[in-house]
């Protein structure tokens, strides 16, 4: 079985593997028994809203935190019992990722390429990655775009076999957000395995092979995009403008109609799997054309909201 970028996971071995992982801050559990496995060469993203306890999760998989309960094995290795040999194959950028602000691009990449035995030429990463012209620019004139990608070199350049990438995009602009996506992409097609953590729904939908909906520090859901869509999110929304006077009580009579509203003459139509079927049925049983159909899929954001019961955050909640 193939996943939408090619990924076999019935061969697919697995690269990290996370078992009933616990921590707890004064006694209450920031990440609750957390179990699950990210396969070479995958996109795995760990999905929920902010203090859900994403970060918390990623920093014990890179051995920066230790865990109350549960284990974590990287390639094998235990990050808290053997940090050394986990930094050489997990790279990581972490959400507060930060430089010091008079540091040029091309002295951060030479000063993190020394930490590691064999790392990447700092300068063709910094080709690879769209730096080169900001070699000698500080840190503190790069845009937010900019940043984000020297981040990514950071957790490169000592060639790591995972990436790990914590809120990557927020607060990026639509198109530094957009370019950043095709640099992930790019990175997985090299054979790097990404784990993405992030609270944007269209970044998931768009980027990851199977998805990890975390809530209040427990994993609620484990999938890909399309299975937690199909899984949870089963109502249907069409709208449309009947060409002829049409009662909405007989949409109402079908067993498939939950709900039916009327603003200025164009019909909603809610409702469960078939709806499109039975109400399209009924348009042609009455000869009545509809104009300006349109049907509205079920996304992400449809599943979190059943999955978890809150509306995903946008760039305003956020704020």
């Amino acid at each position: 079985m193939r996943s939408k970028r090619g990924l076999r996971h019935d061969r697919a071995m697995a690269i990290i593997e996370v078992r009933d992982l616990t921590k707890r801050y004064g006694g209450r559990a920031v990440v609750d028994e957390v179990t699950f496995s990210v396969e070479e060469g995958e996109i795995f993203a760990i999905l929920g809203p902010n203090g859900a306890g994403k970060t918390t999760t990623v920093e014990m998989i890179g051995g920066l935190r230790r865990p109350d309960g549960g284990s974590v094995r990287v390639m094998g290795l235990d990050p808290i019992a053997d940090p050394r040999r986990t930094k050489e194959i997990l790279g990581m950028q972490l959400q507060e990722s930060q430089f010091a602000d008079r540091i040029r691009v091309g002295e951060a990449l030479e000063l993190f390429s020394s930490f590691y035995p064999s790392p990447v030429p700092w300068r063709q990463l910094m080709e690879e990655l769209g730096l080169s012209e900001q070699e000698r620019t500080l840190f503190s004139r790069l845009s937010g775009g900019q940043r984000q990608r020297l981040s990514i070199a950071t957790a490169l350049v000592g060639s790591p076999k995972i990436a790990v990438l914590d809120e990557l995009t927020t607060g990026l602009d639509p198109k530094a957000r957009r370019d950043t996506w095709e640099l992930i992409e790019a990175l997985r097609d090299r054979g790097v395995t990404i784990v993405l953590v992030t609270h944007f729904m269209e970044e998931a939908e768009r980027l990851a092979d199977r998805v990890a909906v975390i809530d209040r520090g427990r994993l609620v859901a484990l999938d890909t995009p399309r299975g937690l869509i199909s899984s949870t999110a089963s109502r249907q929304v069409m709208r449309f403008r009947p060409g002829t006077p049409l009662d909405p009580d007989d949409l109402r009579d079908l067993a498939e109609v939950e709900t039916v509203t009327d603003e200025g003459g164009t019909l909603t139509v809610t409702g469960s799997e078939g709806l499109v079927y039975a109400v399209t049925s009924l348009l042609a049983r009455r000869q009545v054309v509809a104009h300006e159909l349109r049907v509205d899929t079920a996304t992400l954001d449809d599943a979190f909201l059943a999955l978890t019961g809150r509306e995903p955050e946008t760039e305003e909640t956020e704020r």
